[in-house]
């Protein structure tokens, strides 16, 4: 049906001249009503070559003065409409964004139809032959915002199969957006999501109501909790010796380049100590006497060497020997004991001279070389356990070590790092890390048992509560979960990558997907990922209230973006800087959303769609408090 005609071309914007018979915004074609003149909805206009350019109404004009020209073409209404040029739907029904082709002054305008939005969108749809075997090809997202209760379905290849961002401020939209996409792919009568496998970051605590019941009788689910454990929720565990050396220094906050040497002698010196002590108690007892006297007998042979007076190198070696005398304290070997006091005695000095009693003393040490060689040469591999009881000492040892070879400064410059391992050891925060009743052989082990990656014990949705995690254990736990699943996606080969795909849900992402460099772990994985992960079919879905904070290049990777209301400025020129097909307007229509609308564009959809999301149910436990009821009940009289 044609309501007016363009009357100005620009490259960004036509005006429209409605027919002075165009007395309402509203028309009904075979039982469908149709809002045209609204702001928001949808025009079309064709080319000289015939292809349909469909267009959004950005303003409403009403114009007093009537022009002769205008009447000569039945123009003389006062109401005028100005238009934005959207995509082109040629006459094969195939339709691309933008406009290559612009249409000629005093084209008719069309309103756009139910077929025209069919024909838009399913030329964006992959066809697949009907069979037996139906397969899943599309999710109801929601209605329409520009065709009056049209209802719209994303199809899931394109919505899946790269990184996607939901974006908004609290309170808009983005759980029930992520709760009510979930429960749709998971509710799927015929063929249910079985080959899925979905991990959610919920930092909120505030999924579990919305998937504990209702799901596909096949589906299958786990709820894990950090440093608990209930009916609902399993104890998650996070395996420190599953760490790698740069993830113990982010957590540490250790400098990579001086204190990263340190670390890794101390991961072996405790790796030594563990598998002493795993031997039977009499041989782990003198296995570690004999290479706590050859270990000490190097250190003290080193300081020795050093002192350019006998009056240094007692001094020196006396707080050696106070040091080894705490560190045999926690183990209280007579033996040991006995040696330290004999080494103590030979410490004595006369007029600053020790006339060479620690030196003789130190070459008459009988020590088993061979054995004690053969333990120092025990070598610590990536993923192998370890016990952290040993840590401490081994902090000990090495600093002896360090400061032995005339490192005097070691304990100044790893304070902070040392603080920070009394951290790990003592705060009940970290008791979900320093779990060891269960062991994993490895990484790819512990994906298996804990998340059924590559089992036949398939859990297609796995939710981590991670609500009651300090910043800095949230940020390591997402980010070493996230390394060990892309280290063992990258390892298959051929058919292999694009099978049993994964993705990830990060909540509140940037709280461990910064811009900046002050994350803890010195390498953001997720950036990583967002670079690498979809040639292994690993994809990361992200929602954050703050887009101005997160990583530029994980954004960047996004190839689909739900973006619910945002009202803060710098959110959104950050948002105006890094995504693709993103222009003036849509700043306003974002700005102006209520809670549960949200603009959506990217790979999924053929073109920008405003949508209504469907309301998740049961909903996520994300709804706000209400205030004056909370304040003020109604005494019963």
């Amino acid at each position: 049906m044609k309501i007016g005609k363009i009357i100005t071309v620009e490259y960004d914007k036509f005006r429209v001249k409605l027919f002075h018979t165009t007395k309402t915004s509203t028309v009904s074609l075979n039982g469908q009503v149709y809002y045209f003149g609204n702001i928001g909805s949808y025009l079309k206009t064709h080319n000289p070559t015939g292809d349909a350019i469909i267009c959004e109404v950005v303003a409403v004009l009403d114009h007093s003065t009537e022009s002769k020209l205008y009447s000569t073409y039945n123009l003389d209404s006062s109401r005028e409409l100005v238009i934005k040029p959207i995509g082109t739907l040629t006459k094969k029904d195939e339709f691309n964004m933008g406009v290559g082709i612009f249409p000629s002054i005093y084209s008719d305008v069309n309103i756009v139809t139910i077929n025209d939005i069919k024909s838009i969108l399913s030329s964006h749809r992959v066809i697949v032959e009907e069979s037996k075997n139906k397969i899943h090809q599309e999710i109801e997202i929601g209605l329409s915002k520009n065709m009056i209760n049209y209802k719209i379905s994303l199809n899931i290849n394109k919505l899946f199969n790269i990184h996607t961002a939901i974006l908004g401020n609290s309170g808009s939209g983005k759980s029930n957006t992520i709760a009510h996409i979930l429960q749709d792919v998971f509710r799927k009568k015929e063929n249910d999501a079985q080959g899925s496998k979905t991990i959610l970051f919920d930092v909120n605590g505030e999924y579990t109501s919305a998937f504990e019941n209702s799901l596909h009788k096949n589906i299958s689910t786990k709820f894990y909790k950090p440093n608990h454990n209930s009916e609902l929720f399993k104890s998650f565990h996070l395996p420190y010796y599953l760490m790698s050396v740069d993830e113990w220094l982010g957590f540490l906050l250790a400098s990579e380049r001086t204190q990263k040497p340190f670390w890794d002698k101390v991961l072996q010196e405790c790796f030594k100590f563990y598998k002493i002590f795993t031997t039977s108690e009499d041989d782990a007892k003198e296995t570690f006497i004999n290479y706590f006297k050859w270990k000490f007998r190097y250190i003290l042979a080193n300081i020795i060497s050093q002192a350019d007076s006998d009056t240094s190198k007692i001094t020196a070696a006396k707080g050696i020997i106070i040091k080894c005398k705490e560190i045999n304290a926690e183990y209280n070997y007579e033996e040991l004991t006995d040696f330290l006091e004999e080494l103590d005695n030979h410490c004595n000095i006369s007029f600053g001279n020790n006339n060479g009693s620690l030196d003789t003393y130190l070459s008459e040490i009988i020590v088993d070389e061979e054995k004690a060689i053969k333990t120092d040469g025990v070598r610590l591999r990536s993923g192998e356990f370890f016990d952290h009881k040993f840590l401490k000492t081994a902090v000990d040892i090495v600093l002896l070590e360090e400061e032995a070879k005339g490192n005097t400064r070691i304990r100044e410059f790893t304070s902070t790092m040392l603080s920070r391992l009394d951290y790990f050891i003592t705060n009940p925060d970290c008791d979900f890390m320093r779990y060891t009743d269960v062991k994993y052989d490895n990484s790819n082990d512990y994906l298996d048992k804990v998340f059924n990656i590559d089992s036949e014990n398939k859990a297609q949705l796995i939710i981590i509560d991670s609500s009651e995690v300090g910043t800095d254990a949230l940020e390591l736990m997402t980010g070493v979960i996230s390394r060990m699943i892309f280290d063992n996606r990258k390892f298959k080969k051929g058919n292999t990558r694009r099978e049993k795909p994964i993705h990830l849900i990060l909540d509140e992402a940037h709280r461990y997907i910064k811009k900046d460099t002050d994350y803890i772990l010195k390498e953001n994985i997720f950036e990583r990922i967002a670079r690498e992960g979809r040639k292994y079919s690993l994809f990361l879905i992200i929602s954050s209230q703050r887009p101005s904070e997160l990583s530029p290049t994980v954004l960047s990777q996004c190839g689909n973006y739900i973006i619910h209301r945002i009202q803060n400025e710098i959110d959104m020129r950050f948002i105006y800087s890094v995504l693709p097909y993103f222009s003036e307007d849509y700043t306003i229509k974002i700005k102006q959303q209520i809670p549960g609308e949200a603009l959506i564009f990217g790979n999924c959809v053929p073109m920008p769609l405003h949508i209504k999301i469907h309301e998740a149910n049961p909903a996520p436990n994300s709804e706000n408090c209400d205030i004056s009821k909370e304040w003020f009940t109604q005494e019963n009289e």
